[in-house]
């Protein structure tokens, strides 16, 4: 097992779904998904904070291995405390190259009070 293995704890990838309300409209949904493995991460530097102060929502660096590829504005929930996470970032934007002994990838993400509806 290595320091990164370590540092990993269980998400579940939250599943957004539209469906009809029957009123012609539709009402958006959230069931559990796929159990991962990864790091979120508290960005606590003094531009952050700065940002913070200005209105930004807090940042978080989440960190898994390569062979997870999230899209822009998934959300995972963290099983530890149920804290619900959105990426805000591409699964291409941080990586390790092929070539590298690292395996892993990183996204920026936010933290949400509450699914989106």
């Amino acid at each position: 097992m290595s320091l990164l293995d370590e540092a990993f704890e269980s998400f579940t990838v939250m599943n957004k779904a539209m469906v009809d309300d029957g009123y012609g409209g539709v009402i958006t949904t959230w069931t559990p998904g796929a159990n991962v493995s990864g790091a979120m991460v508290f960005n606590g530097s003094s531009v952050m904070r700065v940002a913070e102060a200005l209105g930004s929502k807090s940042s978080y660096t989440f960190t898994c291995r390569k062979a997870l590829q999230f899209d822009f504005h998934d959300v995972l929930k963290r099983a530890s405390d149920n804290k619900l996470f959105r990426l805000t970032s591409n699964s291409d934007e941080l990586k390790t190259p092929a070539s590298a002994g690292l395996d892993m990838r990183q996204y920026q993400a936010e933290e949400l009070e509450a699914l989106p509806t």
